[in-house]
């Protein structure tokens, strides 16, 4: 049983990838409490690494069957899926997608081995389809991890609305987070001049909006107000904060208004108010560029931002984000770490009373080294994931579906 690996689906880097990324920092924590078992990827064909296989050629209406065969040969002993729409769609020559018909053709061909599935996009207020996907998803899978205890519940809304029974298979399970990523007060001017920012005549106190620049993430909202903001920030509290962008483009559809926020960017850095720095947000370059900033601003309109919050949670960098807006909100209730913001005028108070007040920015902070250390620490959640996979592993050998309590 020992040398039966841990076998992650997932895209993976180098993919620019949200969840390839997850995927990565995930292997990790899960090796490291599994000394004594390999933990193997396999992954779209752009995947790299040792122990990765990247076989997932996504154009192939049956790409899923490779996959299969490779998972029989590697004998598991679970299979562990990262699961978004966009990953595993397969599209004919018609433009016509198969809504992850493959996907769920690959969970009943390896049914006979434990599976849990990790799926990164749970709608409180899903659609018909994504009901009946997340459905059949549970149907076909021993446990299925949700992110946030909010999603889980408004499941159970969901479906009885529908007149559907609640699937119990469904274990919550948050986003991980490091906690090795944290640097000191006496850190950040040697972090500076190891991103070479020295010559930038930086602020002693940065207001920080970092991250892949999408049109979703709404930096412009931000971008549109600063300059009132810095002003109101010197008239108050007597101090001089600067903002700071960095980031760059991931998707090329998105490049009209990467273009655009970038040039607002570099107009208010000729006013000396701004500053901008173009990086990739990966690795360890992602933790070191919000290091240097006293908060973060993560606005934005249509996504729960995990891989971001996890980052801001790592560094305990008190932040300011978008309500209601998913597990974003849910999280930032949850840890007492962030301030919500729903229109413009709220966006520009929470920033100044933020800035003004040190104290507070001590406080949320506090709120996110708690909740790091006690809830959602890259070791907790491997030792979730654990428990799950002998839940998996229980249920195969007994033939009893897992049963766990709903919410409410």
């Amino acid at each position: 049983m020992s040398n039966q690996p841990i076998v992650i689906v997932s895209s993976y880097p180098p993919r620019l990838c949200g969840i390839a990324t997850f995927a990565e920092e995930a292997r990790e924590f899960i090796k490291k409490a599994n000394p004594n078992k390999d933990v193997l990827v396999i992954s779209h064909t752009d995947g790299e690494g040792e122990g990765v296989f990247p076989l997932i050629e996504i154009n192939r209406y049956n790409w899923y069957e490779p996959v299969a065969e490779k998972i029989s040969k590697l004998k598991p002993y679970v299979i562990h899926l990262q699961h978004e729409y966009g990953l595993y769609e397969y599209i004919d020559k018609r433009g016509i997608g198969d809504r992850n018909e493959g996907f769920l053709k690959l969970l009943e061909a390896i049914d006979h081995y434990p599976i849990v599935v990790e799926p990164h996009t749970i709608h409180g207020r899903i659609t018909d389809f994504e009901a009946d996907f997340i459905y059949q998803l549970c149907q076909r899978s021993d446990v299925v991890f949700f992110k946030c205890h909010y999603q889980k519940w408004r499941l159970d809304w969901s479906f009885r609305a529908r007149g559907w029974e609640t699937p119990k298979n469904i274990m919550v399970v948050p986003h991980g987070a490091r906690s090795d990523k944290r640097w000191g007060i006496d850190e950040i001017t040697k972090l500076k001049t190891e991103l070479g920012l020295d010559d930038l005549n930086l602020s002693d106190h940065l207001v920080g909006m970092i991250g892949w620049i999408q049109t979703n993430k709404r930096w412009d909202i931000l971008l549109s107000i600063w300059g009132e903001i810095h002003e109101e920030i010197k008239k108050i509290c007597g101090q001089k904060w600067d903002l700071f962008a960095a980031g760059t483009l991931r998707d090329p559809n998105h490049k009209h208004d990467y273009e655009m926020w970038k040039s607002d960017i570099l107009e208010l850095q000729d006013k000396g108010i701004a500053h901008y720095y173009e990086f990739i947000p990966r690795g360890d370059i992602y933790y070191k560029v919000m290091a240097i900033c006293d908060f973060i601003i993560l606005p934005t309109i249509d996504e729960t931002q995990s891989g971001t919050l996890a980052r801001i949670i790592a560094l305990n960098k008190p932040y300011v984000t978008t309500a209601p807006m998913e597990g974003l909100t849910a999280q930032t209730l949850e840890s007492g770490g962030g301030l919500l913001f729903t229109t413009k005028k709220m966006l520009k108070e929470k920033i100044i009373q933020l800035a003004c007040d040190e104290n507070l920015r001590m406080k949320l902070g506090e709120n996110l080294k708690q909740y790091l250390d006690n809830v959602v620490s890259w070791e907790i959640i491997a030792e979730q994931y654990n428990y799950a996979y002998e839940l998996a592993r229980d249920a195969k050998k007994t033939g009893q579906t897992v049963n766990l309590e709903l919410e409410f």
